[in-house]
């Protein structure tokens, strides 16, 4: 059998057992293990095992999960979530479907602390669904809100998933970073106007909301005070040069825990388990790291990206044909694979092919988390809408999938608009102080 028959297999082989649900990082390890095995010897697979295992582990730039990760939980132990949430509903929550775009704006200022699409969509679903099922919203347009809603954590700096790309692809974190955050408002703007189409075309999704005093507002934006300083300086930090992204992770984090601290919030309770759940967390992410050095070995032995690049380039459709290809393969396997698989799994063969075409690797890596993110909604799977089915048992299942579709085609709008413009995405990375 050839090298390229055993890469194959071995992709297919990775394939059945990611949908058997075998855990991420022993799948992925197993079928690199035995490939590498095969195509060259068990010896190199193991001193492979201690080499690669070692230099993941000794990337001091992977200190930037943990630290946003807990930057994130001590926000949600703190109420700062709350806080963010409050806001966006003394500003907009009077106006026809109100709650629902309060929804997604606070979602969108949570991702900028905790950087993870499940946590989003877990803590607003928490503190939004039942507020507007107190108004009488539709059980379709508040889920779907918070499910789509919460798919901008992985968009929206800080991101788990920018993280892994970087370290996959050699990228900076910190462009990375950048990247997202033109993105993420513009999605951000897509799925408000989106909620404030629907409600003017059927009035019957959403109320009047009730209206607020400017005392009212005055006192959610002086609520949110705090959350808006540790993003700015975070985000601001990274663009201005003053801080690496590690630095600005540890500045992030000191200021949750100070924060905290100084308003009394952060019990010791508090604290165990914002750090245990940082650590699961790590452990996570670094176990599908060491994963992945194991298997791009063997997929490089078996020849498989050179082939693959082979086949997209001879196809005549052109670079954004090839593109097109790529992203409509990321988002069939959105529907069935988690989103870290789907990376380590694609990335050593794809990106080659991108860099041949010469696509800026920065601006790939925002069109593939964001492409990621339909996933998190995509039927059958969409890990988001089961998250919210648990906070809203209530709405059934395929009446929360098909709230989030209208904001799945907003997120296809905001692929053609990145790819149209470019520079949505490039702007601040490209002028970020170095």
């Amino acid at each position: 059998m050839s090298n390229e028959w055993i890469g194959t297999l071995g992709v297919v082989v990775l394939l059945a057992l990611l949908l058997l649900r075998i855990p991420v990082a022993f799948a992925i390890f197993g079928v690199g293990f035995v490939g590498v095995s095969i195509l060259a010897s068990p010896m190199n697979a193991l001193n492979l095992l201690a080499s690669e295992t070692y230099t993941v582990v000794s990337n001091a730039e992977l200190v930037v999960i943990p630290l946003f990760i807990l930057m994130g939980n001590i926000a949600t132990e703190t109420g700062m979530s709350r806080k963010l949430y409050d806001a966006a509903y003394a500003m907009i929550g009077s106006i026809k479907g109100g709650l629902a775009s309060a929804t997604v704006v606070g979602c969108a200022g949570f991702s900028a602390l905790c950087g993870s699409s499940v946590a989003s969509a877990l803590t607003m679903g928490r503190v939004s669904i039942g507020e507007m099922e107190r108004f009488k919203y539709s059980g379709r347009l508040s889920t779907g809100a918070v499910a789509a809603g919460g798919t901008l954590g992985i968009l929206i700096p800080p991101s788990t998933g920018f993280v892994v790309y970087a370290i996959l692809t050699q990228q900076s974190i910190g462009k990375l970073f950048l990247a997202g955050v033109i993105p993420g408002l513009v999605l951000t703007a897509l799925f408000v106007l989106m909620i404030t189409g629907l409600t003017w075309l059927k009035p019957e999704l959403a109320p009047q909301g009730p209206k607020t005093t400017w005392a009212e507002k005055a006192r959610g934006l002086t609520g949110a005070i705090p959350i808006t300083v540790v993003i700015l300086l975070t985000i601001g930090g990274i663009y201005s040069g003053i801080f690496s992204p590690v630095e600005a992770a540890a500045v992030g984090a000191g200021l949750v825990v100070l924060y905290g601290l100084f308003t009394r919030s952060l019990t010791p309770s508090a604290l165990w388990r914002s750090t245990r759940g940082a650590v699961i967390t790590t452990t996570t992410v670094m176990l599908i790291l060491i994963a992945a050095h194991m298997l791009n070995p063997f997929l490089a032995l078996s020849h498989i990206p050179t082939a693959v690049g082979e086949f997209l380039t001879g196809l005549n459709v052109g670079p954004y044909g090839i593109l097109l290809l790529i992203l409509l393969t990321y988002l069939v396997l959105g529907c069935f694979l988690e989103g870290f698989a789907m990376l380590v799994l694609t990335m050593p063969i794809f990106f080659p092919v991108i860099v041949g075409l010469g696509f800026d690797p920065i601006w790939f890596g925002v069109l593939v988390v964001l492409t990621l993110e339909m996933g998190l909604i995509s039927p059958p799977v969409g890990i988001n809408v089961f998250i919210v089915k648990s906070v809203a048992p209530n709405v059934p299942l395929g009446d929360i999938f098909l709230g989030v579709a209208p904001f799945w085609l907003m997120m296809v709008l905001a692929i053609l608009l990145f790819v149209m413009f470019p520079q949505l995405v490039l702007f601040l990375p490209n002028t970020m102080i170095t």
